[in-house]
């Protein structure tokens, strides 16, 4: 099969269009990147391709796919790997079933104490919202990552390989260990502690995750993290 035609619309400090960049790195796809500025007006030929003006958006073969998870769940469609089983057996069809299952958790019960965190406008805030971060890490992801009878791998469920889990939290997790450093003082430096104590298996993953190449080739945490900083009011401050 020829090799597809792949444009890559992205801005490398989105989180969400770093989705992409894992998906694309796993899989080893060559693509073109087009990096679109995040902090001036859309331009009228970007929202010709995407009229929303978000990121990422992808081009493939001429087919313009908006959307982060719905371009990474499509890079991996389109090119089966170990990132994603096929469906057409029952054991594809159910590992896929968890790992929707587990990125839908993560994004609705783990993102918004995250987005929270960061967003505080005081110390005390910040406070009360890392214990709720930690409290749902604790309570929700941390029995989906490896329950009984799952492999010996550091990754989704015990796989020895990044799955598509990974593909579409790691960029998350990336910054969520990353700015909890003192330097940005967005997230309390002690989360790392609190963590490692009640979620010893979230705690095992997040470091696989954050440490695969795949994961981290493109995050500046300079960048990022100043970035956050300067966004929500200056972290470090409080």
């Amino acid at each position: 099969m020829a090799s597809p035609k792949i444009v890559l619309y992205t801005n490398r400090l989105c989180p969400w269009a770093h989705r992409a960049h894992i998906a694309l790195k796993e899989l080893g796809l060559d693509f073109e990147e087009v990096t679109i500025d995040l902090d001036t007006p859309r331009e009228p030929w970007y929202l010709e391709i995407n009229p929303r003006g978000l990121v990422p958006t992808l081009s493939y073969n001429g087919t313009i796919i908006p959307e982060s998870a719905i371009v990474t769940q499509l890079l991996a469609d389109a090119h089966p790997s170990h990132l994603l089983p096929a469906s057409n057996s029952p054991e594809g069809a159910i590992q896929r079933a968890r790992i929707s299952f587990f990125v839908d958790t993560f994004g609705s019960k783990v993102l918004p104490h995250f987005f929270s965190t960061i967003r505080s406008a005081s110390a005390e805030e910040r406070q009360t919202n890392t214990k709720a971060l930690v409290a749902a890490i604790e309570k929700e992801i941390e029995p989906l990552l490896y329950p009984a009878g799952a492999g010996a791998g550091p990754f989704f469920r015990g796989s020895e390989k990044l799955t598509l889990a990974e593909a579409l939290t790691g960029s998350f997790v990336l910054r969520l260990l990353s700015l909890s450093k003192p330097e940005y003082g967005l997230i309390p430096a002690e989360v790392s502690a609190l963590l490692e104590k009640r979620t010893p298996g979230f705690s095992r993953w997040s470091k696989a995750v954050v440490q695969h190449d795949s994961v981290n080739y493109i995050y500046d945490e300079d960048k990022v993290g100043k970035r956050t900083v300067q966004r929500y009011g200056g972290g470090a401050k409080h």
